[in-house]
């Protein structure tokens, strides 16, 4: 699909939900997909009002693990929601009745890595960091493709506004000596991105200093990973390993200290305790206070029912 490779050359995490079973009454079929875009947008079709916030939160939840699953919608089981391992059975009263089993691929964008220079260990940066499975972006001013036939993208001027939008970014400074204070100073700008500079101990203390001659704050200069890689005396090729095993390892050290999200912790989606749909509370019309809490509905025949007797559908959300 376009979307598709529109998000994967933009950087961008999505998820393509794909019907791949039905029983009617539904207005889905096999087949039909949709492509849902890491701000919650579902482009496509994969039936109506029953599946669609549904698919969205779960689409979300799939961009934050990288795992996919399968959404199981039953007008015949008792429990709300279900998950077993990568699967979710979710109980609907929709008026339809129907049946649907839809099936969510997150894709996401592989990480960044921006090596700045020309030096061997930049060049040798950019042809491991690709065999690594990382998107590469060679920048050297003047540079052209031809001087980086294995990057993904070359940059030929120290403006990494493109990269602004990237959210997993690596930037390693490797201009050994040339113009290093510069090429620190404009990776800094990438707010998201974690920057380090190959330099021995003498010359990155001489860099920083530099940069806070020039105004760069102490907050800044801190996110600068430094000596990176040059600390283990070898071959540029060998520099420019090390600092590329450091990245790896502290990627991975980053994805494990970060959890995962619950589906009940997305923000903009709320469960009806009513029907058990997933309603998107942005633009919800139904919703009641009970206790203290806000609950949303997704028609109002849902609310009233609810009004009439909280305790009984609390209960069995809470079963």
């Amino acid at each position: 699909m376009t979307l598709l490779a529109e998000n994967a050359a933009s950087g961008r995490p999505c998820a393509l939900a794909t019907v791949v079973r039905t029983e009617s009454p539904t207005s889905a079929h096999p087949g039909d997909k949709a492509v849902i875009t890491d701000d919650g947008e579902l482009h496509g079709w994969i039936g109506g009002s029953c599946s669609d916030a549904l698919v969205r939160r779960e689409a979300l939840v799939a961009m934050s693990d990288g795992l996919p699953r399968l959404v199981r919608i039953r007008p015949d089981v008792e429990a709300l929601e279900t998950r077993n391992g990568g699967e979710l059975t979710v109980a609907t009263t929709c008026p339809s009745g129907g049946t649907l089993d839809i099936f969510i691929d997150p894709h996401l964008p592989r990480p960044l890595l921006a090596v700045i220079g020309e030096s061997p260990a930049a060049r040798t940066l950019v042809e491991l960091g690709r065999v690594v499975g990382y998107r590469t972006c060679a920048v050297h001013p003047g540079a052209t493709q031809s001087d980086f036939p294995g990057a993904d993208r070359v940059l030929n001027s120290l403006d990494l506004s493109s990269l602004a939008q990237e959210k997993d970014c690596w930037v390693v400074v490797a201009t050994m000596g040339h113009y290093d204070d510069d090429a620190l100073q404009a990776a800094l700008i990438l707010a998201d991105a974690d920057v380090a500079l190959v330099a021995s101990v003498r010359r990155s203390a001489a860099v920083l200093d530099t940069l806070r001659e020039r105004g760069v704050s102490d907050a800044q200069r801190a996110r600068v990973r430094a000596p990176a890689g040059a600390q283990r005396a070898g071959a540029q090729e060998e520099i420019a390993l090390h600092a590329l095993a450091e990245v790896v390892a502290l990627r991975r050290e980053r994805m494990i200290a970060n959890p995962v999200p619950a589906p009940e912790a997305i923000i903009g989606f709320a469960v009806d305790p009513v029907c058990a749909m997933t309603v998107d509370t942005r633009d919800a019309s139904h919703t009641a206070i009970h206790d203290g809490q806000t609950y949303f509905f997704c028609c109002s025949g849902c609310r009233e029912k609810f009004v009439a007797d909280p305790a009984r559908f609390l209960r069995a959300t809470a079963g």
